[in-house]
Order: structure tokens, then C-alpha cells, then sequence
């Protein structure tokens, strides 16, 4: 009996003990599995994260780029800016703050509204304690007074940081553009690009078209942490540091742009008195744009930051609630009717259909009736042929030619000329602008075409719309006998010694198939537009000033933009004055359009503001040429 107990005792024994084999064994395995998949298929990972603990890295800053005009001015820079930071628990009100204010140099306002500020830190648990910025862009005098006194002033520091500057202001502010703080989304989306919280990239304009030539590469320096210094740090460097210490950082590359801020100045000396418009300048043989000014503008120092994050927003609450919409970049942003701007391509059109003969006449009393409906024109013009229609800007006479002409004849000729498509400029976002068919029209009113559409295609009007380039481009190409040139912002890329990493060479879009007789005829015309006594832009002409063109008046629909006071109604319902045209008459060099928002007329509005920037860049080539001449002169007594 007692034998048979103790087989029994031994069978569950033996069970048990292949159980606690068997878990063992299991338990083994999972170990194996678990260092084959920490030493094996994932070491690098582990390795780095053990390298990460005994290796810290400090990055590196460093040197966005200079944007530079075509003659070596500074458009953007850097500068260094002073800072004041406290650290709110530290600073004794009743002892330090009095004379922080007096050594910062504040006034009472901005004693109160700082001190205010801190208060509010001081009641915040966890701000009290940390650092905290109070005072931006210091001017070195009160750095100096400030470290002078840095003793009597616990809690208190002042620190440099970079900021980009911008010389000029508001001058060329929307091509340029500013700087942005990098957000959580491009943090999330860029991850190679290296960006880091807090650090800032261009928001829009070539700042932002460029970034990645700009930003630079920032260095670092590699170093062995002191918590992990049991081993001499020369045997830690030389095990875990190796060759690859130290990088240097890689300044940005310069930009060398095509403006010539010069010829910037002068339009925007010329807009002076308009409250909102665009000038375009650019060489009607190569495409470069000599000139762009979008008014009204922004200060580009105070959106990049330069005054504080406060300031920052202040502005542009300021910008989005003013209905002028100063942020609006009005030369490739928006689309306008180009209105008789758009007469010689009708009239190239017209004659490259044989429709009109150049010395037919059309009666013109005061308008055209065409159905039910009657077109008026500017004035009583009498007789007048294709030559005197464009010189005199006779509506009546382009109504008589969209009754024969399809308006896909006018939209191809406008395509052609690079109308309804983006110009490419790519800096900030373009409006397309709008050459309407039939087929258009044809959806917009269900199938229902009118005759009339065609007769207001003819003058620029209707859906037909431009951006301020296009327009500019397209009499470039009316000056070079039918050349559509990519517009051309960036000349070059260069290395902060100016050694030319990347030329940009001019780019023809399109040879467009002109008839040279017919457009000689439009060129002769334009230059009546200005010399004779009958022509639109006659009265504002400058003497002196060798220039053809045409004038607009375009008419604009009869709404006020959202948030304008009731008294600004009778402005925003007025008409938009134009002036496009080239000069000199004789183997042209630029093209010129002014655009005056809401300007009324274009003979007398536009045309005074285009004729001072030709004047200008005749006296700026003058002025240039000249001197280039003595340079050599100089040199030679400099160094005999």
C-alpha cells in the first residue's frame, strides 16, 4: 500500500516537473527571442540611444543670406538684436524694477504697460519661474547701461539673437516678403530640413520661393556629457567622437535679383497721393523686372519680428481689417478689366482676320446700338479710322469691330500674349486673370450667348481680366515685335563672397506669329497716343520723354469691400486708371504699366505716374553711363 502511495507521489512529481521544464524552456526561448531582436535586428537603434546619452551636441547657427538688388544694393540682411529677459520670481519690484526702468530708459507709458506684463508671469505657477522675454531690440546704448549694471539687476539678463532686416521698409516689401516662425505643421511635414521650434523661414515673396538657397546648414559641435565621465574624456572622444566632432556651419547662398531699387523708389515716389495701384518695369529684351510697387504696403521688418511677437500680431490685425488690403500684392495677385488697355490686341486681331481695313472709317456719335441695348462710348469722335480710334480711344469705333470679330478670336489672340495663364513667376500666389469664349459664356448663362459679350471683350471689359505682369509682359512683347518673355526676378545665386554659384540667362515663353505690317500699324498708333494733340495720354506727356502707350479707363463693378465705411462707396465704385506702354519709341528698352485702383481716368491719372519712372530711367542710365566712363579715369590716378 505504502509503494503504491509513493508511485502515485512520484507520476505527479514527474508532471510537475516536465511543466516546470517546459516553462523553463519557454521562458529561455523568450529571453533568446527578446536579446536577438534588442542586439540583432535592432542594435543601431539601441546604439544610438546609448550613444545619445553619453554624446551631447550643441547646433550651430548659422547666416541666412543677402538679398541684393541688380546693382549690389542690401534688400535683406541680418542684424543683431538686443533682448531683455527676466526671470519673474528673481526680480524685486520694489528694489531692481525702479532702476531696470530707469537703465532701460522707459517712459511711464511703457514702464506701466511692461510692468503690468510682469505681473501677470509672476502669478503664473509655472512662467514664474522661467525665463521670459520683456523687451525686444534693445539700442545698444541701453545694452551698455544694462551690462554696466548687471550686478544690481538679479534676474535680469540681455541676450542677442539675429534678426532679418529689411534697408528699404515698405519699398518692394511683397516681392521680397518677410519671415515667419517655423509652425508645428512644417516642423511635422520637413522633418530633414532640420528645423527646430523657434526658428523662422520666409512667409512669402523671394524669402519664401528661396528658403532653401538662403537658410543655410547649420554645424555642430559634438562633446562627451559629464554625468557619463567614467573613463577619461580622451578615450571617450576617441571611442565615440572620432573624426566626426565638429561641422561648421554653411552660410546661405545670396540672391542677386534683377530689381533695380532706384527705378522702385521712383515709382513709389510717383504713386505718392494714389491710395491703392501697381507699377511693373521690366526690359522688354530679356524680361527682367526692373521694378515692382504694390501700394498700399507693409513694413516687412515689423512682420518678420524684429519689434516682438506683440507687435507682430498688432500688424496684422491692422492689415486684415483695413479694406485697402495692404498685404495684397496688386502687380501679380489680382485681376483687373484691362479696359482700352486691351484695344491693340484687338485691333491686331481684327486685322490679322481681315475684318477691318486700316483706313475704314466708322461714324462715331457718342455710342453704338446693338440690339436692344446701347454701348456709349467716352465722346463724340466723328469719323475715324483704326489709327485715330486708338489714339483717341474711340469705344465706338471697337464696338463696330466686335460685331465682326468672334470673341475666340480675341481670346486666342490675348492667350497668345500670354493673357488667362500665370506668367510663372512663382513668388507669391498669381491670379490667373480671364480671356472668356463662347463656350465660357456659353456655361455661365446656360447656354445663353449675347452679342454684346463679344462688343465688351473688344474694349477690355466684360469678364475679360488681367494681373498688372501679364499686362506688362504682353507690351513688352508689342515692343519687340512679338517676343513673350518668362518675367524674370532672380539674376543670379552667389556665395557670401560673391563668387556666382547659379546664373539665371533670360527665357523666351513663345515666338508669337505676328504680322509686322500690322502691328508697325498698332505701334504707330500708340505713339499717337502720346504725340498727337487728339491722343489720350497728349496732356500729361512730360517733354522730353520718349514714349508710346495706350490708356484705360476701366469700369469696375459698383460694390464696396466688406468692412469700407459708407462714405468710402463713391471711391470704391469709381473707375480703375491704366497706362501701359514701352519706351523709347525707337528700339524700346522697357515697358511700363501703371495701374491706379479706383483712379478714375487713365489719361489723366496713370500717365502722369508712368511718364516720371521713364523719365527717371532715361536719368538713372545717364547718371550710370557717366560715371562707368570716369571709373577708369579714377583708377588710374588711385594707382599710377
Amino acid at each position: 500500500m505504502a509503494t503504491l502511495l509513493q508511485r502515485s507521489d512520484a507520476s505527479e512529481f514527474r508532471k510537475r516537473y516536465r511543466w516546470l521544464v517546459l516553462f523553463i524552456l519557454c521562458a529561455f526561448g523568450a529571453c533568446v527571442v527578446r536579446l536577438f531582436y534588442l542586439q540583432v535586428l535592432h542594435s543601431d537603434v539601441y546604439d544610438a540611444k546609448a550613444r545619445r546619452n553619453i554624446i551631447g551636441e550643441r547646433r550651430l547657427a548659422t547666416t541666412r543670406g543677402v538679398i541684393r538688388d541688380s546693382h549690389g544694393k542690401v534688400l535683406a540682411a541680418n542684424r543683431p538684436s538686443y533682448n531683455l529677459y527676466v526671470v519673474p520670481a528673481a526680480l524685486d519690484l520694489d528694489k531692481t524694477w525702479p532702476r531696470l526702468v530707469e537703465l532701460a530708459r522707459l517712459s511711464e507709458s511703457e514702464a506701466a504697460r511692461t510692468k503690468e506684463q510682469l505681473l501677470k508671469l509672476k502669478e503664473h505657477e509655472r512662467k514664474r519661474d522661467q525665463q521670459a522675454l520683456l523687451l525686444v531690440d534693445l539700442n545698444r546704448d541701453v545694452v551698455a547701461s544694462l551690462k554696466t549694471f548687471a550686478e544690481e539687476l538679479p534676474g535680469v539678463s540681455v541676450l542677442s539673437s539675429s534678426v532679418r532686416s529689411y534697408p528699404y521698409g515698405t519699398l518692394g516689401a511683397h516681392l521680397l516678403g518677410y519671415m515667419r516662425e517655423v509652425d508645428a505643421e512644417v516642423l511635422a511635414e520637413q522633418p530633414e530640413a532640420g528645423f527646430r521650434a523657434g526658428d523662422r523661414i520666409g512667409a512669402v515673396g523671394v524669402e519664401r520661393r528661396w528658403e532653401s538657397y538662403l537658410r543655410g546648414q547649420r554645424g555642430f559641435r559634438k562633446f562627451i556629457r559629464k554625468r557619463a565621465m567614467r573613463e577619461r574624456v580622451e578615450d571617450l572622444e576617441e571611442r565615440y567622437l572620432g573624426e566626426d566632432r565638429l561641422r561648421e556651419p554653411a552660410p546661405g547662398r545670396d540672391i542677386s535679383l534683377t530689381l533695380d531699387m532706384d527705378l522702385v523708389e521712383s515709382a513709389e515716389r510717383a504713386m505718392r497721393g494714389q491710395l491703392a495701384g501697381a507699377v511693373v518695369v521690366v526690359d522688354v529684351r530679356t524680361g527682367r523686372i526692373l521694378a515692382a510697387h504694390s501700394k498700399p504696403g507693409f513694413d516687412p521688418n515689423v512682420a518678420s519680428g524684429a519689434s516682438g511677437q506683440e507687435a507682430v500680431k498688432e500688424a496684422f490685425q491692422s492689415y486684415y481689417s483695413d479694406p485697402m488690403t495692404p498685404t495684397l500684392d496688386r502687380t501679380v495677385s489680382a485681376a483687373y478689366p484691362p479696359g482700352s488697355t486691351f484695344k491693340p490686341f484687338s485691333a491686331l486681331t481684327a486685322l490679322e482676320k481681315d475684318i477691318v481695313r486700316p483706313a475704314e472709317q466708322v461714324d462715331c456719335r457718342g455710342g453704338y446700338e446693338y440690339g436692344k441695348r446701347y454701348f456709349r462710348c467716352t465722346g463724340v469722335h466723328r469719323h475715324v479710322n483704326l489709327h485715330e480710334a486708338l489714339v483717341q480711344s474711340c469705344n465706338t469705333y471697337f464696338y463696330e469691330l466686335g460685331s465682326r470679330v468672334k470673341i475666340d478670336d480675341l481670346a486666342e489672340i490675348g492667350a497668345r500674349f500670354g493673357f488667362g495663364v500665370k506668367t510663372g513667376i512663382g513668388i507669391n500666389p498669381e491670379a490667373r486673370g480671364r480671356m472668356p469664349t463662347r463656350a465660357w459664356y456659353t456655361r455661365q448663362y446656360r447656354g445663353a450667348f449675347r452679342g454684346g459679350f463679344t462688343l465688351l471683350a473688344a474694349i477690355g471689359q466684360g469678364a475679360t481680366t488681367v494681373n498688372v505682369l501679364q499686362l506688362t509682359l504682353a507690351y513688352a512683347a508689342l515692343a519687340n515685335g512679338g517676343t513673350l518673355y518668362r518675367p524674370q526676378l532672380v539674376r543670379s545665386i552667389e556665395t557670401a563672397d560673391g563668387t556666382v554659384v547659379q546664373d539665371f540667362p533670360p527665357r523666351v515663353r513663345r515666338v508669337i506669329e505676328l504680322d509686322q505690317g500690322d502691328l508697325s500699324r498698332v505701334q504707330a498708333a500708340m505713339v499717337g497716343v502720346v504725340t498727337e494733340k487728339r491722343g489720350t495720354a497728349h496732356g500729361a506727356r512730360i517733354e522730353g520723354v520718349d514714349m508710346a502707350g495706350k490708356t484705360g479707363t476701366a469700369q469696375v463693378s459698383p460694390l464696396a469691400p466688406r468692412g469700407s465705411d459708407q462714405s468710402d462707396v463713391a471711391y470704391f465704385n469709381r473707375d480703375h486708371a491704366w497706362f501701359a506702354g514701352y519706351s523709347p519709341t525707337v528700339s524700346p528698352e522697357i515697358a511700363v504699366v501703371v495701374l491706379i485702383e479706383h483712379g478714375g481716368g487713365g489719361g489723366k491719372n496713370a500717365v502722369p505716374v508712368a511718364m516720371r519712372i521713364v523719365r527717371d530711367y532715361e536719368r538713372l542710365k545717364r547718371e550710370r553711363l557717366a560715371a562707368a566712363k570716369q571709373a577708369p579715369a579714377v583708377q588710374k590716378r588711385d594707382f599710377p
